[in-house]
């Protein structure tokens, strides 16, 4: 099922018949409350966290002592991950905010909060429950919760329904079967098969899939066909809504269809090369397709799905896939079905981020990684897509996003999010359909954890103890403004380090000047440089986007006036964050005359600060 709002007139998810896109509608609501990877982050001896259960504990044991070539997870603190332990205080309570009235409704039941940095997973915390609903009295829009010793609390190895996360897993077997030469990237899905090529789909590649540019509409009930061969069928005959390769449109048809290219190719159905190739190899011993009756217990239950917000009559789902068409599948599917738990998808991650490797399995080669991190979309600014991840996603990454953090979410409220720059890595397991889906909109706790990791990772200041902040509020202004200084004597020029991360257009620091007290301000241009790299002119006085997350030598030439006031002022609106703004050794020169440096601490103590804050990052 696509990550979305369901259209019960239509009965589509996400953008068919006219509905929005999924970042559309992750963009429309508000958001509530590279290199593969730089050189590893030291992490120290680490001991089980509290809120770990005894068999995440004993596997991370385990994973620790295997192999040294390839980092492997443990437990450890926030100060061994290289992470700031108050905004990881400040995650969990962001999350259990969404507990409640989220604005009417809770946004999930419950959920697992998993965030860590090389290797050392430094919050491991589960909130709320689990199994609380026994049903959904639409009348009253209320959910008929389960006597109290019926119902289930969320715990560290709860397994969740993962919906569209489940489409990194046969993006993940179909760059395996790239590296085996089993499969071309740019031929087409139909010299694989070629029942494929009706409806006019035969010159689609298997790129295409991988990057949602094939054209297909999002989604057509499946579930509606009696057979297996007939749900086929279905995907045969379907038309395209757009060329191949001339648009972005996020689509289940495109990993289903992934799905059968893999099943021809290697005769193996989908569940078996999931164990075979992924789970089995990196010891993933609560990840599957279609988990047993034994596991119920601690798989986190959905929907109370029923007609019409349903595509099926089910009653309570618990235990199966959530997704229609991938029940009607059996619930094997490339867009969903996968059951996971937070652990396991961290080992995923890091394996990623270690270029394919997890102690002593390989599953991927570095190219590979570096293949499903690297943007295919270009074309279609705004839908960067690697292959099977999306890439630079703030709508619900956060201020995690950058060009190469990658990710995934999936409808019943999990998200995945890695970010290569800074080897973090952050899991959200939410059972957000229960008791139905109607009750969840937006993006907003993912979208406060990944602002929340984000802030953890601290940044050093250019020079000395402290830099200024601007902070990572939304909808705001802050201003950070130096006295004004006599520039008349000579040539004047500004000089400081700026560091800045922003939401690309959206998020802008602006650099100004006044010669009338403030009453009147224009741009100052100036020029950023980070060596080795080329300086950067910035005509306009402004500075938005990625920088690389790492601090730039400021140039400015300033006119000559008697009494010149400068500013920087951080513009935000009111959706999305990055990882905000920093200034630091701010240094006015006119002539041979330093007129103001923040090395001097009275002139530091000059600085007017609206919303800009000291920081000791």
């Amino acid at each position: 099922m696509t990550e979305g709002v369901k259209d019960p007139a239509n009965g589509t998810e996400d953008g068919t018949g006219g509905g929005p896109t999924r970042r559309q509608w992750g963009r429309g609501v508000l958001a509530m409350g590279g290199a593969l990877a730089f050189a590893p982050f030291p992490a120290g001896p680490a001991a089980a966290s509290p809120g770990a259960s005894a068999r995440a504990s004993a596997r991370a044991s385990a994973s620790a002592s295997a192999g040294e070539g390839h980092r492997t997870l443990r437990h450890g603190t926030p100060r061994q991950a290289g992470l700031l332990a108050g905004h990881l205080r400040q995650l969990v309570t962001d999350a259990r905010a969404f507990l409640g009235p989220s604005p009417q409704h809770p946004w999930y039941a419950g959920a697992v909060l998993l965030a860590g940095r090389g290797g050392t997973v430094a919050l491991h915390e589960p909130i709320g429950m689990a199994v609380r609903y026994a049903a959904y009295d639409e009348k009253t829009d209320t959910g008929v919760e389960f006597p109290a010793d019926q119902q289930i609390p969320v715990s560290g190895d709860t397994v969740y329904d993962l919906a569209s996360v489940s489409k990194l897993f046969t993006s993940i077997l179909a760059v395996q079967q790239l590296e085996r030469r089993a499969l071309e990237l740019e031929a087409t899905v139909a010299s694989y098969l070629p029942e494929f090529a009706g409806g006019g789909k035969q010159d689609v590649t298997i790129r295409q899939l991988l990057t949602h540019t094939s054209g297909f509409r999002s989604w057509i009930p499946l579930y509606k066909a009696p057979t297996r061969e007939g749900k086929l069928q279905l995907i045969w005959d379907e038309k395209l809504a757009t060329a191949p390769g001339t648009a972005y449109l996020y689509s289940d048809l495109n990993l289903i269809s992934l799905q059968l290219v893999l099943e021809r190719i290697t005769g193996r159905t989908l569940d078996t090369l999931l164990r075979d190739e992924i789970t089995e190899p990196l010891g993933m011993e609560s990840t599957r397709y279609n988990p047993p009756a034994s596991w119920k217990p601690r798989i986190a239950a959905t929907e109370d799905a029923r007609l019409p917000w349903s595509g099926l009559d089910r009653g309570l789902v618990w235990g199966e896939v959530h997704d229609e068409n991938a029940y009607s599948l059996g619930g094997v599917a490339g867009h969903a079905g996968v059951f996971s738990s937070a652990w396991d998808l961290a080992v995923l991650g890091r394996t990623l981020l270690n270029g394919g490797a997890y102690g002593k399995a390989r599953i991927l080669r570095p190219e590979s990684v570096d293949l499903m991190f690297t943007d295919y979309n270009t074309a279609f600014p705004g839908d960067e897509h690697g292959l099977g991840f999306e890439l630079y996603q703030h709508w619900y990454m956060g201020a995690m996003a950058t060009p190469r953090t990658a990710g995934h979410t999936g409808f019943t409220g999990t998200s995945l999010v890695l970010d290569p720059t800074t080897d973090s890595f952050l899991i959200v397991l939410g059972n957000s359909v229960h008791p139905v889906r109607t009750w969840r909109s937006g993006s907003a706790p993912r979208v406060a954890a990944g602002n929340n990791l984000a802030r953890a990772v601290a940044v050093r200041p250019a020079h000395g103890r402290t830099s200024w902040f601007s902070g990572m509020a939304s909808t705001t202004t802050a201003t950070l403004t130096l006295p004004a200084l006599d520039t008349s004597a000579g040539p004047a020029r500004l000089r400081c380090a700026l560091w800045w991360d922003t939401e690309p257009g959206s998020d802008v620091l602006f650099l100004e000047a006044s010669t009338d007290t403030g009453a009147t301000w224009k741009p100052v241009p100036f020029t950023t440089r980070r060596r080795p790299e080329d300086p950067q002119d910035h005509p306009t006085g402004t500075a938005t986007g990625w920088s690389g997350r790492a601090w730039h030598r400021l140039t400015a030439d300033l006119p000559s006036t008697p009494a010149l006031t400068l500013r920087w002022r951080y513009t935000t609106d009111r959706l999305y964050v990055g990882r905000g703004a920093y200034v630091d050794e701010l240094r006015v020169e006119s002539g041979d005359r330093a007129l103001f440096d923040t090395s001097r601490p009275t002139d530091t103590g000059r600085i007017a600060a609206a919303g800009w804050v000291p920081s000791e990052d």
